[in-house]
């Protein structure tokens, strides 16, 4: 990984990172999600005149993955933009926390999507043909738990990456602390500064 000097940022190196390049991938199954069930996610029958949730007329199905895709959308422009100001951050230890939020979160994200692919699956599969004669939505619905699938993937690759992360900014740590030691006990200078 090539290291920017503080100030400036290179667009080629930030998205040649692997947890840019994740975070762009979770972004877009966010993205996905959201659009499918925003578009197509609330159907009716052409003997009803009010619009019901296509997963087994379960509002709760559609609320949950329209509200988890928009705040996995935005947390990951979020993260996107702390990822463009993570090489000016020059405490190790505010790089620690930045990095121990990004795992967390990510760790959360996967937990989150692996909850809503099994229950749009289970609603989806329940779900009565004759709600939807025209098969209008079946598409959208089946692409939003696709890509549920995929998001528990790309938010546990992320949560991986950001685990290597974290174990380089530790090792940063534990070095700057070791040669600030050293420094101090011996009055020799230090390889280390």
């Amino acid at each position: 990984m090539q290291q920017q000097s503080i100030g400036s940022f290179e667009l080629l190196t930030f998205i040649q990172q692997p947890h840019t390049g994740l975070r762009i991938l979770c972004w877009l199954f966010s993205l996905v999600i959201l659009g499918c069930i925003a578009n197509e996610g609330q159907i009716n029958r052409p003997d009803e005149v009010q619009k019901f949730c296509i997963f087994n007329r379960n509002q709760n199905a559609c609320n949950y993955a329209l509200g988890m895709a928009s705040l996995a959308f935005i947390c990951c422009l979020l993260f996107l933009a702390i990822d463009v100001h993570f090489p000016q951050i020059s405490s190790i230890k505010h790089r620690k926390k930045v990095v121990l939020a990004d795992v967390g979160t990510s760790a959360f994200w996967s937990f989150v999507w692996f909850v809503g692919f099994c229950f749009l699956a289970n609603q989806w599969q329940v779900s009565k043909v004759e709600d939807d004669p025209l098969r209008s939505g079946g598409d959208a619905a089946r692409a939003a738990i696709t890509f549920c699938f995929f998001s528990i993937f790309s938010w546990a690759a992320l949560t991986h990456v950001s685990l290597l992360r974290l174990r380089s900014v530790c090792f940063q740590e534990e070095y700057e602390q070791l040669c600030t030691q050293q420094h101090t006990h011996t009055h020799t200078p230090s390889h280390c500064v």
